[in-house]
C-alpha cells in the first residue's frame, strides 16, 4: 500500500514538472520527451534515462496524452 502510494506520487511530481515546462497537465515528462526525441536535448534525456530503465522514453509515451498537435 505505501509503496503503491509513492508511486502515484511520483507520477504526480513527474507530470507537475511537465507541466511547469510547458506541457500537458496529464502527461509525464518521459512521455513527452520520448514524442519528441528529434530535439537533441529530448534525445539526450532520454540516452541518459536508458541506463536506469533501458527504453525508458519509448515504454513512456503516452498516445493518448499531449498537445494534439504535437508542438512543444
Amino acid at each position: 500500500m505505501v509503496k503503491r502510494y509513492f508511486w502515484f506520487l511520483f507520477i504526480a511530481i513527474d507530470q507537475l514538472f511537465n507541466t511547469l515546462l510547458g506541457g500537458y497537465p496529464d502527461e509525464t515528462l518521459s512521455s513527452r520527451i520520448g514524442k519528441h526525441q528529434q530535439c537533441p536535448v529530448c534525445r539526450f534525456m532520454c540516452w541518459l534515462l536508458n541506463f536506469i530503465d533501458k527504453d525508458h522514453c519509448l515504454k513512456s509515451i503516452e498516445l493518448d496524452e499531449g498537445n494534439r498537435d504535437n508542438k512543444h
